[in-house]
């Protein structure tokens, strides 16, 4: 779900799995390898077999607390980064969650584009760098996105797309799960700079629903009074 894979393993803890799954999707489209757990017992054994670089670790866990995960793991050696991501947003917790080996605190409600940009600045204090991996693919879910041969795919199907339409699917991929107004869309694809016709904009997503949601489930999604967003149906 990303143009380059970073080599980069990232271990996602919390029991919600509305939030550990919307982490996840938000790392593996930049390049992470991600894998989620959803109690501390089941990070603690996730760690071992897949010795992930860094840790997002909630704190409130149904079993161990993150604080305790994190206890036994500074304790057993194993070097991994810890970025605790908590509803307890008292100072005495911050505290307590980086005295005892945690790298950063982070409180929820929380923004997607802060923790990605916090994980890879720890990532980099902790000496772990980026093994880029030679690829042109955008992915999401089963769409792909070819920027070297300009093909696009769904389900595997080959489909045609214009050029403007191409630019418009990159667009909303390389945005997945955010909203993205009709004027972002004109200054990025159309370089109208915001003062451009909506009008093309609604026409062009329709063009593209007709070729790329004939396949389930939908991803193109409008938000009523702001834009468009690439996302996939919510975990029941």
């Amino acid at each position: 779900m990303a143009t380059e894979a970073t080599g980069q393993r990232i271990l996602v803890v919390d029991d919600e799995s509305s939030i550990s799954d919307l982490i996840a999707t938000s790392l593996k489209f930049v390049g992470f390898d991600v894998r989620t757990a959803a109690t501390g017992s089941q990070a603690l054994l996730i760690a071992e077999e897949f010795k992930p670089h860094a840790m997002i670790l909630d704190v409130m866990l149904p079993d161990l607390d993150g604080f305790e995960v994190c206890r036994q793991i500074r304790n057993e050696g194993i070097e991994v980064g810890v970025l605790f991501l908590s509803a307890k947003d008292e100072m005495k917790d911050k505290v307590q969650g980086l005295t005892i080996g945690g790298d950063d605190y982070m409180t929820k409600p929380f923004s997607l584009e802060e923790l990605v940009a916090r994980l890879r600045a720890l990532l980099r204090r902790i000496g772990v760098t980026e093994q880029v991996v030679d690829s042109e693919k955008i992915r999401f879910g089963d769409l792909e996105l070819d920027e070297a041969t300009h093909e696009v795919r769904r389900a595997g199907n080959l489909l045609e797309l214009s050029p403007t339409e191409f630019t418009l699917l990159r667009y909303l991929l390389i945005n997945a799960d955010r909203v993205v107004s009709k004027a972002q869309i004109l200054d990025h694809v159309w370089d109208y700079d915001f003062g451009g016709d909506a009008g093309i904009v609604e026409t062009y997503i329709s063009y593209l629903r007709k070729k790329i949601d004939i396949y389930e489930p939908a991803l193109i999604h409008t938000v009523r009074g702001v834009g468009y967003r690439l996302r996939m149906p919510a975990a029941k």
